[in-house]
């Protein structure tokens, strides 16, 4: 039976999924905190929804994007906040995935709801 952060995780994962899906940057960026961290496919540290929008408002028009998360872990901190980490498979041109990523979020309760605070994806190559 899931707990609650596998919940809260989920939920917002059904809700960046279909924002991506549509690359739209308003409702992506809603599911960010006020004062969110977001490090992205590229170099570019991205603070706040501001941010965020203008990171996703950035992004090639894909025909017909989707996102896939697989191996979803999560940890509950405390009452008001979240760990999760997953594998983010972006399929952006075909059936193939085009990119998949280590994705790590912590997720805050904020103004009553769940935000994303802080938004990280690396490399699953080796760098080292």
């Amino acid at each position: 039976m899931p707990d609650e952060a596998d919940e809260v995780a989920s939920a917002i994962i059904a809700r960046w999924s279909a924002g991506f899906g549509k690359l739209d940057a308003d409702t992506l960026a809603a599911l960010y905190s006020q004062h969110a961290f977001f490090f992205g496919s590229n170099p570019t540290l991205y603070r706040g929804r501001d941010g965020v929008k203008a990171y996703f408002d950035g992004l090639p028009r894909w025909h017909a994007p989707r996102v896939q998360f697989s191996d979803i872990r999560t940890e509950r901190v405390n009452a008001d906040l979240v760990n999760m980490a997953a594998i983010a498979s972006f399929f952006l041109d075909g059936d193939a995935p085009s990119l998949a990523v280590k994705i790590t979020w912590v997720i805050a309760r904020e103004g009553g709801d769940w935000k994303i605070a802080c938004h990280h994806v690396s490399s699953q190559t080796p760098l080292i």
